[in-house]
């Protein structure tokens, strides 16, 4: 049995990825923070080792203990925001923070690093009429994209000089049950939640001014979580793969989806561009999907949204 650590994997993306490793019968371990993952998110049984991926002491300590033969690192200063305001912070959890983890996996034998970057923001802006190409250059417009790119040529350095094999998932937008409204892509959280208390939604328009808001490739929680213990298991033939539909749709179509799956009126307030957003970005999907790779349509996606945060109710309002 495959010994999987999956570091973030109290949190939203993470917690997911548990449950499906689980179901594939790996030896799972969660390293989390808990500043955004949450103890509950944890199966029972799953050892939880509470460390920030800044301290590589405590790093060090849960590789020594745990052993990891596959490493999920999902761990991450997740917000484009955030990354402007503070671009050092974004660094030294993204980067430092990724060093530690990397640094701990050699030490300790791993046989793959999955590591979770970020098709919707590596590229930069993506034309109409196409779909970004994990070879397309990238054209990153904010210090989180920086981050997660510079990471990536790390896995590679590490790959070469240490013989640390690695595959690198560039998701796109990520939606599903369990999602923090306070994270990053986290629209679809916090339209769900407004909707059912029946308050006002707003939608920030594009670069351009469209008030429909940024196109984004928005793709299912579980189909993210698959795709990542696919990887770890060694089943994809390949190291780097976009994770996404190759649809886009816009903030007011996610608003739209869940409003009708929900069965209520949005009330809709215009919100202003966001620094640091895209204006458009939808990711070609070819390498995964030639691997037997399906992804759930976004309506099917939103609608399984909608009824988890109908059934999880008021409780769940506890993040806002």
């Amino acid at each position: 049995m495959q010994r999987l650590l999956v570091t973030g994997g109290a949190g939203f993306i993470g917690s997911h990825i548990v449950d499906a490793a689980l179901a594939r019968g790996l030896d799972v371990a969660v390293l989390d923070d808990l500043s955004e993952g949450r103890r509950e998110h944890v199966p029972h049984g799953v050892p939880l080792f509470v460390a920030d991926v800044r301290d590589a002491h405590e790093v060090e300590r849960v590789f020594r203990e745990f052993r990891p033969e596959v490493v999920s690192h999902q761990a991450a200063q997740a917000s484009v925001s955030v990354s402007v305001r503070d671009p050092l912070l974004d660094a030294e959890v993204n980067l430092i923070g990724g060093l530690n983890v990397l640094r701990a996996a050699r030490d300790a034998g791993a046989q793959r690093v999955v590591f979770a970057s970020s098709g919707g923001t590596v590229y930069g802006e993506v034309p109409e009429g196409h779909a970004a190409l994990e070879d397309d250059p990238k054209r990153p417009i904010s210090p989180y994209a920086t981050s997660k790119l510079a990471f990536e040529t790390y896995l590679e350095t590490f790959r070469v000089q240490y013989g640390l094999p690695y595959v690198v998932l560039r998701y796109g937008n990520v939606y599903g049950p369990r999602q923090n409204p306070h994270g990053e892509a986290g629209v679809a959280a916090i339209f769900a939640l407004r909707l059912l208390a029946g308050e006002p939604v707003r939608v920030n328009a594009a670069r351009d001014g469209n008030p429909a808001g940024c196109v984004r490739d928005y793709v299912f929680v579980r189909d993210v979580a698959r795709v990542n213990v696919t990887a770890a298991l060694g089943e994809l033939g390949g190291d780097v793969f976009n994770v996404g539909t190759g649809v886009g749709s816009t903030t007011r179509d996610v608003l739209d989806g869940l409003a009708s799956a929900l069965d209520v009126e949005a009330r809709v307030t215009a919100g202003e561009y966001r620094a640091g957003d895209l204006q458009r970005c939808v990711l070609n999907v070819s390498r995964l999907r030639t691997q037997g790779q399906t992804f759930v349509s976004f309506e099917e996606g939103v609608r399984e949204t909608a009824a988890w945060f109908r059934e999880a109710g008021r409780p769940v309002t506890r993040f806002s």
